[in-house]
């Protein structure tokens, strides 16, 4: 494979990966929408089925439960093999929630393991399994003094939206 083609592809699937993670902090059903083909299928455990209506189903129960959310991706694994890759993308995903009136930290260690396809020269997610490698809650004793910032919003409120 030529090497200028390989690093384009796996820019592109690399900022299919990121838009995934902001749309799910953001709440933006939209930007989750597009990471996925229209036939693609997403395995969440808790959700199983289209990846275009995970899109309403994880905006709706993270809105439901969740006061913040913060997923980052760690080492990405791409394994071309021309208009399809297979995609292994390590997570962390980090929801603060409230239970039983104590503030709690909810950590997700696991992996995306993600086929993508390439179809009119676009990268989306054709089938995406989640993996559950480890996980851990906590309560939230102290948290950093955050009066002076800019707080983060899981809407198209937050500041990453203004242009």
């Amino acid at each position: 494979m030529d090497e200028t083609r390989r690093l384009l592809d796996e820019a592109a699937i690399h900022r299919v990966l990121t838009q995934y993670c902001r749309g799910v902090d953001r709440g933006d059903e939209a930007l989750i929408r597009d990471v996925y083909w229209p036939d693609a299928t997403d395995d969440h455990g808790v959700y199983k089925g289209s990846g275009q209506a995970f899109a309403g189903f994880v905006v709706k129960a993270l809105n439901a439960h969740a006061l913040a959310t913060q997923h980052g991706m760690q080492q990405v694994t791409i394994e071309l093999r021309g208009a399809t890759a297979f995609v292994e993308s390590y997570v962390l995903a980090r929801h603060k929630v409230r239970r039983d009136g104590t503030l709690m930290l909810e950590t997700f260690g696991g992996r995306y393991v993600d086929r993508f396809e390439n179809r009119a020269g676009e990268w989306r997610i054709a089938h995406r399994q989640v993996v559950h490698d480890w996980s851990k809650i906590e309560p939230i004793a102290a948290e950093y003094p955050s009066e002076s910032f800019e707080q983060g919003r899981r809407s198209t409120e937050d500041a990453s939206y203004r242009r």
